[in-house]
């Protein structure tokens, strides 16, 4: 793309080569938004737009198929995923901007899904556009107005021709997504897997902490976990390692590498899995979070047609729902974290202390470990000591 800037000095190195950074379907549709919304006030053609990704990326976008009316101007961005596998790669993802009296109002149209099942992120009925994608678009809106001393408001439709065959190749039909693809994206970039190049890094990381003392290391999953983290007064993190999916990996480095223990701060999303002994928790290696949550129910005490229900379920939060409404969430989690404990344990064959605290975006803390606080004193005390 000759217009693009600000994504070729991002990339990781595997086997000596060089594996491009992309950006996702969010960062697209943001972008394409902002342009139309931009070209409809301000009514001067563009042939790219500016767009800083939550990640603080600034990336420089080519702009395809403007197509101008009198009332509203549509266009798009093409999807680059880099040099990671991605079935959304190449596709156009476009924004139509229109005003309207009042407010910034964002939907989706061709080839965006639609949410038919509760327990996603969005609700029944509402367009697949994720949380941090509709905040980048509506800061987009807002930004296109406040440019053009625009006092009204805006609406953006986002729509991906081909959306809904490629949506075939996703889980959004087990995910009761129809009519297309989901619109998403955390970091508003896509990072190429290389699960060498990942675990490698993740080595580093941690012997470095080793190296400079520490005997208990704090381990986030993603970006959810590091965020939940901050909000912890009494988990005292100097650095914490984030592992991504590779929760058997980050145990074996830290037993090679001497430690004497690991807290996990973890999703419930990609605990429940480890409550089934599952050691990488992506999609493609395994998904047993509902039967693994309707089996610890049933340990717990949940009806039959409770735990029928949870194997229904198509998100953790959908079968939290469940178990809030049978008045049988601490029984559940109790079970689940004992679960985890043992697997935890069991990976390292008790060569180091693995204690967890589990949580959910919507519900906050849900349960922990038998040993997690203990697990904190020790780290206070190190950082004390340090």
């Amino acid at each position: 793309m000759k217009h693009l800037t600000g994504i070729e000095s991002h990339y990781i190195i595997k086997n000596n080569k060089k594996l491009r950074f992309g950006y996702t379907t969010g960062t697209c549709a943001a972008a394409a938004s902002k342009a139309a919304a931009m070209m409809l006030l301000l009514d001067e053609p563009m042939d790219c737009v500016e767009l800083k990704t939550p990640r603080g990326i600034e990336l420089n976008l080519e702009i395809v198929d403007t197509i101008r009316t009198g009332d509203s101007v549509s266009c798009a961005i093409v999807k680059d995923g880099g040099d990671d596998p991605d079935v959304t790669h190449g596709l156009k993802i476009y924004a139509k901007v229109e005003r309207i009296a009042e407010g910034f109002i964002i939907d989706g149209g061709e080839g965006v899904g639609r949410v038919t099942r509760g327990g996603l992120e969005q609700p029944v009925g509402a367009a697949a556009i994720n949380s941090t994608p509709r905040r980048m678009i509506g800061e987009a809106l807002k930004e296109a107005a406040e440019n053009a001393a625009y006092q009204g408001g805006l609406k953006a439709v986002i729509s991906v021709p081909g959306g809904e065959k490629t949506a075939e190749k996703t889980f959004n039909p087990i995910l009761g997504i129809q009519g297309g693809i989901s619109i998403l994206g955390t970091s508003g970039i896509v990072e190429p897997m290389s699960e060498t190049a990942l675990i490698r890094s993740l080595e580093l990381e941690m012997k470095q902490q080793a190296a400079s003392g520490r005997k208990y290391l704090v381990v986030t999953l993603g970006n959810y976990g590091k965020n939940y983290l901050a909000e912890l007064e009494d988990v005292p993190v100097k650095d914490s390692v984030k592992c991504s999916n590779y929760i058997g990996e980050v145990i074996d480095i830290a037993v090679n590498l001497g430690v004497k223990g690991l807290l996990f701060i973890a999703h419930i999303g990609k605990f429940a899995k480890v409550a089934g002994g599952i050691m990488n928790t992506h999609s493609r290696n395994a998904d047993a979070r509902a039967e693994i949550l309707a089996a610890a129910a049933l340990r717990a005490g949940i009806s039959r047609e409770g735990a029928l229900r949870i194997l229904e379920t198509p998100t953790t939060d959908a079968a939290l729902d469940i178990l809030a409404e049978e008045n049988i969430m601490k029984q559940t989690m109790d079970v689940l974290m004992e679960k985890i404990a043992f697997y935890l344990n069991h990976r390292c064959y008790g060569a180091i202390e693995t204690e967890a605290l589990v949580f959910s975006n919507d519900r906050g803390y849900l349960g922990e470990t038998d040993g997690f606080r203990k697990m904190v004193e020790k780290i206070k005390g190190e950082l004390h000591e340090g």
